[in-house]
């Protein structure tokens, strides 16, 4: 497996994804995924998921556990 170049960030609200980006740096995924929750968490059914180009989860809000 190689590293990751890329993250992606996805937000869905009980249905299809409403919105998308990609990012070459995880520091700036990683502060966009807390910049989302802080933005759309409020939308009903809200999902947050940030992975990388491997397709590792890295974060998920809500927090499923």
């Amino acid at each position: 497996m190689t590293s990751p170049s890329r993250y992606h960030l996805l937000l869905e609200s009980g249905g299809p994804p409403v919105q998308h980006g990609w990012w070459s740096r995880e520091e700036t995924a990683r502060d966009k995924f807390r910049r989302w929750v802080g933005e759309y968490g409020s939308m009903p059914d809200a999902r947050i998921i940030l992975t990388d180009d491997n397709g590792d989860v890295l974060a998920v809000w809500p927090d499923p556990r």
